[in-house]
């Protein structure tokens, strides 16, 4: 019988890859993204340390009269703001953007669409 490829397998390795080179610093922490077919989460990481320095997601109560009525890509692009605007108030303002394995497409990239436009830089 021929296997299926499982597509998170894939995506999990892809983002073992990544990480292997992309590393957040104190001074230039990793934005992380993680997409499931719902929502959307984005965490800025200080890997030296492992701490999570700040994040947001589409189930963050703050942004829940934001979301009403939006499809998935306008989510991701006000999660993106969201993150950065924290970000910024912790006084983070460069970061390195992980995008988890995903394709650098639809609500991947309107996330850093918005984290850009908010004032972070990658």
């Amino acid at each position: 019988m021929i296997r299926k490829a499982d597509k998170n397998e894939i995506r999990v390795k892809k983002h073992a890859r990544v990480r292997n080179k992309v590393v957040g610093t104190a001074e230039r922490p990793r934005l992380n993204v993680y997409r499931s077919t719902t929502n959307i989460y984005a965490q800025v990481i200080d890997d030296t340390k492992g701490n999570t320095l700040c994040s947001s997601s589409t189930l963050d109560k703050k942004l829940a009269t934001k979301m009403a009525g939006k499809n998935k890509k306008e989510q991701a692009y006000l999660v993106g703001q969201d993150v950065a605007k924290r970000a910024l108030k912790t006084g983070i303002k460069e970061v390195v953007f992980d995008r988890g394995g995903y394709i650098y497409t639809g609500r991947v990239a309107r996330l850093a669409e918005g984290a850009r436009e908010a004032g972070l830089k990658f």
